[in-house]
C-alpha cells in the first residue's frame, strides 16, 4: 500500500512541474487533462503527507521512552503515544479507501428519470414527491436543476419526468438511488383513511460526454411533433417537440419542454447519450459480475431499495437495512444522512472484496 502511496505523491510533485510549464500552459486539452488529474489525487497526497508526519512524531515520542524521564513526563508521552497510535490506525483506514478505484464517473451531472409504477394517480403523486426532494437536495449542494421532459398529472404529480442536476460530484452522491421506491400512506383521494402502498422508479444516468458514446447521425431517426400539455391538449401549434430514436439500440427519447425545436433536440440528445452509455456500462457489469460469479451492488432498477412510510415517519433502506424516523426532513431533501451511510456501506464492501483478491 506504501509503495503505491508513494507513487501517488511523485506522480503529484510530476503534476506540479508539468503544470508550470509555458508548453503545457499554452495547451488548454494538456492543461485541463494534468489539472484534473491532480485534483483527483490532491486529497490522497495530503492524507499520505499527515499520515508520515503523524508517524514521525509517533516514533520521536516512543524514542524519548527510550531516555530518562521523570514520572510526570513518561506519563504525558505514553498518552501522547496512545492518541498517535490512533490517529496513525484512522488515517490508514482513510488511505485504504482513498486507493480504492475511483468510479470514472463520479465528478459528473447526473440525469433523472422518475415514474409512477404501481398504484395510479398516487403512484405520480409520489413521483412528483421524489422529484421535489432530489431538487431541494441540488439546491442545498448548490447544484443547478433543469426538467428535459415531463408529463404532469392534473392531481399535481408526473406520471414520468426527466431532469438534470448539474454540479461537481453530483453523480458520486446520487448513483445509489436508482431502483423501485415505495410509499406507504393514505392518499387525498381516499376517504376511508385506509393506507395504500404505491411505487415509482428511478433511474439516476451519468451524463455522457460525446466522446464516451459516439453516435452516428445515419443510427438515428428524427421525428417531431407538437408539443402537448395535461390532458393531451396542444400548447404549441408549431412542430417543436422532438423524438429521437436509435436504430441500434431501439431507445427512443422525447422532449417537449423548450419552444425551440434546436433546445428541445439538444436536451433530448443529452438525455439518449445517456441512455446508450448506461446499456453498454450495465451490459459490461453484467459480463463482470458473472465472470466473478457475484453481482454486488446490481443498480436494478426493479429492485425495491426503499420505503418512505407516511404514518411512522419512518424512511427504510432495504440494501444496508437502516431506519431513520426522519422522513418529513428527507422529503425535505435532507438526504445526507442517507447517502453517508450508503457510500460507507459501498466503501466496506470494496475494502472486502480487496482484501479477498
Amino acid at each position: 500500500m506504501f509503495d503505491r502511496l508513494q507513487a501517488v505523491e511523485d506522480r503529484y510533485e510530476k503534476l506540479n512541474e508539468l503544470l508550470s510549464d509555458p508548453e503545457i500552459v499554452n495547451d488548454p486539452k494538456k492543461l485541463r487533462e494534468y489539472s484534473k488529474e491532480q485534483s483527483d489525487i490532491q486529497e490522497t497526497v495530503q492524507t499520505y503527507r499527515e499520515y508520515k508526519e503523524v508517524k514521525k512524531q509517533y516514533q520521536d515520542a516512543k524514542a524519548m521512552l527510550e531516555e530518562k524521564l521523570d514520572p510526570e513526563m513518561r506519563e504525558m508521552v505514553k498518552e501522547e503515544i496512545d492518541e498517535l497510535e490512533e490517529r496513525i490506525e484512522d488515517l490508514e483506514e482513510r488511505l485504504k479507501i482513498l486507493l480504492l478505484p475511483k468510479d470514472p464517473n463520479d465528478d459528473k451531472n447526473v440525469i433523472f428519470e422518475i415514474r409512477g409504477a404501481a398504484g395510479g394517480d398516487e403512484a405520480a403523486l409520489f413521483a412528483g414527491d421524489l422529484y421535489r426532494m432530489y431538487s431541494r437536495y441540488a439546491e442545498m449542494k448548490g447544484w443547478k436543476t433543469e426538467v428535459i421532459e415531463a408529463s404532469p398529472t392534473g392531481l399535481g404529480g408526473y406520471k414520468e419526468i426527466i431532469f438534470m442536476i448539474t454540479g461537481k460530484g453530483a453523480y458520486s452522491r446520487l448513483k445509489f438511488e436508482n431502483g423501485a421506491h415505495r410509499v406507504q400512506r393514505v392518499p387525498e383521494t381516499e376517504s376511508g383513511g385506509r393506507i395504500h402502498t404505491s411505487t415509482a422508479t428511478v433511474a439516476c444516468l451519468p451524463e455522457a460526454e460525446e466522446v464516451e458514446v459516439e453516435i452516428h447521425e445515419k443510427d438515428i431517426r428524427v421525428d417531431t411533433f407538437a408539443s402537448s400539455g395535461p390532458g393531451g391538449q396542444s400548447v404549441n401549434t408549431t412542430m417543436s417537440a422532438v423524438r429521437l430514436t436509435h436504430i441500434p439500440t431501439g431507445i427512443v427519447v422525447s422532449c417537449q419542454d423548450e419552444k425551440s425545436q434546436i433546445k428541445n433536440k439538444e436536451k433530448a440528445m443529452k438525455v439518449l447519450r445517456a441512455r446508450i452509455y448506461d446499456k453498454y456500462r450495465q451490459e459490461a457489469q453484467a459480463e463482470y459480475d458473472q465472470q466473478r460469479k457475484s453481482a454486488v451492488g446490481t443498480g436494478d432498477r426493479s429492485e425495491r431499495i426503499r420505503t418512505y412510510n407516511f404514518p411512522q415517519n419512518r424512511v427504510t433502506d432495504h440494501r444496508i437495512g437502516l431506519t431513520i424516523q426522519k422522513l418529513d426532513q428527507i422529503l425535505e431533501g435532507k438526504l445526507d444522512e442517507l447517502i453517508d451511510a450508503l457510500i460507507l456501506d459501498d466503501q466496506s464492501k470494496k475494502l472486502e472484496s480487496a482484501g479477498e483478491e
